[in-house]
C-alpha cells in the first residue's frame, strides 16, 4: 500500500510502501478439519501445526503511524498498549509523535507523550516537533510542547527555528499570530537571522507584509522585563492585551497568580471576552477551574457571558463540567436564563449535565421559562434542551414543571413547545 506524504511547508516527501510483516508462533497440533482449543486454552487452527499469525513490531509501529495521519485516537491507543513505539520513523522519517505535532493532533500528541516520545526527535529535515508545528499555526501544541520541554530554539538544516517558520511559512491570521505570541511567552529567541533569506523574525514579518505579527514581534523586541510580572500579567489580561500577556509570561509571571478577589489572568480573560490573550494563556497551561472567591471559573464564566469563541477557546484545556457557581448552577444553567442561544446549542454537546439541579432547585428548562421572557430566544433555548434530552417533568422543589409555570406565566407559545404531544 503507497501513501505520500507531506512534510512541513508543502515539501512533498518520498512515497512509501507500507508493508505489514507478520511474526510466526507455532502452537500445538490439532483435530484435523475444525478450530479447537488446546489443553492450554490456546486455539489452534484446522490444520495440524498451522502458525498463527501475531503483529510484528514493524507492522504496530506502521499502524501506529496511519492511526496518527488519520488522528484515530482509540486505535492509536489499542496499539501503544500492544507495544507500539511512538518514536519509530518510516524512510520518510516520520513518527506517530512527529505525525501529531505538524497535523496538530492534540490528543494523539497527549498519548505519544505519555508512552514515552522523544520530545526532541528530530524528522528529515532535522526539524523538531516545535518547528513543524510552529509552521502550521498549532498553537495549542506548540504550547504543549513548550511546557514539555522541547528544545525551542533548535535550528533546522535549512537555519530555521520555530519562530522563523511560524512566520514564514504563515500568515497574519489568528492562528499564527497565536502561535508567534505562544512562542514568545515561552521565551523563544527573536534575534537569531535565518540561514536561507537572513533575516529574524521580525524582519521576516516585515518582508512578509504581515503587520500584526510585526506588532507582536516589535513588542517583544523592545519589551524590558518588568519588575512585578505576576502583577502584569493579571492587568494585561483584565485589558485584553495579549501580547502583554505573552511578555509577562516570558518574564517569568506565574500563570495562576491571583487578584485581590482570587481571580486568575485567565479568569479575567474569559469574564470580559477577551479570546486572543486567553488563547495564549490556554496553550500556556492555564487552569480552566480556577476558582475565585465567588466560586466562579474561567469556564463557568463563559455560561454567564454567552462566548462561543471563549468556550472554543477553554474546551482543549479539559475543563470540568460538573464543576458549579455559587448558585450550585452548571455553565448551561445561567446561559439559558440569558437567553444566549448559540451559547446553549454548542455547550449542549459537550456532554454537559442538562438535568442539572442548582441550589435554588431549578434546571436550565426551569430557568430558562422562570426568568426568561417568554420570546423567541428563550422559546429556542427550550427547544434546544429538548432536543438534547432535557426532562420536563423536572419541576422546582414544590414540584411545579416547566410546562405548568409556562402557562402560569402566560407565556402561551413556550408552554405549547413543552405541552407532550399526542
Amino acid at each position: 500500500m503507497t501513501r505520500y506524504r507531506w512534510s512541513p511547508g508543502g515539501r512533498l516527501a518520498t512515497a512509501v510502501a507500507v508493508v505489514g510483516v507478520l511474526g510466526v508462533v507455532t502452537v500445538g497440533g490439532c483435530t484435523a478439519g475444525g478450530v479447537e482449543p488446546d489443553p492450554a486454552g490456546a486455539v489452534t487452527s484446522g490444520a495440524a501445526d498451522r502458525p498463527v499469525a501475531q503483529p510484528s513490531q514493524a507492522d504496530l509501529d506502521a499502524r501506529l503511524r496511519d492511526a496518527a495521519w488519520a488522528d484515530d485516537v482509540a486505535a492509536a491507543r489499542g496499539l501503544l498498549a500492544e507495544g507500539a513505539d511512538a518514536d519509530a520513523t518510516d524512510e520518510t522519517q516520520q513518527s506517530a509523535y512527529l505525525v501529531a505535532t505538524s497535523e496538530g493532533h492534540l490528543e494523539l500528541l497527549e498519548l505519544t507523550l505519555a508512552a514515552g516520545a522523544h520530545i526532541d526527535a528530530k524528522d528529515s529535515w532535522n526539524g523538531t516537533g516545535l518547528i513543524r508545528a510552529a509552521e502550521r499555526g498549532h498553537h495549542l501544541v506548540v504550547g504543549r510542547l513548550l511546557r514539555a520541554g522541547i528544545d525551542k530554539d533548535h535550528v533546522n538544516r535549512i537555519g530555521y527555528q520555530a519562530l522563523h517558520e511560524a512566520v514564514w511559512f504563515g500568515s497574519d491570521s489568528a492562528p499564527e499570530v497565536a502561535t508567534v505570541r505562544v512562542l514568545v511567552a515561552g521565551g523563544a529567541e527573536l534575534s537569531r537571522s535565518s540561514g536561507t533569506e537572513g533575516l529574524t523574525p521580525l524582519e521576516m514579518a516585515h518582508e512578509r507584509g504581515y503587520r500584526t505579527l510585526e506588532r507582536v514581534l516589535t513588542s517583544a523586541d523592545r519589551h524590558r522585563r518588568s519588575s512585578s510580572p505576576d502583577a502584569a500579567l493579571l492587568a494585561a489580561a483584565g485589558t485584553g492585551d495579549a501580547d502583554a500577556v505573552a511578555l509577562a509570561l516570558r518574564d517569568g509571571a506565574h500563570l495562576e497568580a491571583r487578584d485581590r478577589a482570587g481571580r486568575t489572568a485567565l479568569l479575567l480573560a474569559a469574564s470580559k471576552d477577551h479570546v486572543e490573550a486567553a488563547r495564549v494563556l490556554v496553550a500556556m497551561g492555564a487552569n480552566p477551574d480556577a476558582l475565585d472567591d465567588q466560586h466562579d471559573t474561567p469556564w463557568l464564566v463563559t455560561g454567564v457571558t454567552g462566548s462561543v469563541a471563549m468556550l472554543e477557546t477553554l474546551l482543549p484545556a479539559g475543563p470540568d463540567l460538573t464543576l458549579v457557581n455559587r448558585y450550585g448552577g452548571v455553565s448551561v444553567i445561567p446561559a439559558s436564563e440569558r437567553g444566549h442561544v448559540e451559547y446553549v446549542r454548542r455547550v449542549v454537546s459537550t456532554g454537559v449535565d442538562v438535568d442539572h439541579v442548582n441550589s435554588l432547585g431549578w434546571t436550565a428548562l426551569l430557568e430558562a421559562v422562570l426568568l426568561g421572557d417568554g420570546g423567541a430566544r428563550h422559546r429556542e433555548i427550550v427547544r434546544i434542551l429538548l432536543d438534547s434530552g432535557a426532562d420536563p417533568s423536572i419541576g422546582d422543589r414544590d414540584g411545579v414543571t416547566p410546562l405548568e409555570h409556562a402557562e402560569r406565566l402566560g407565556f402561551d407559545d413556550l408552554a405549547s413547545i413543552l405541552r407532550p404531544a399526542h
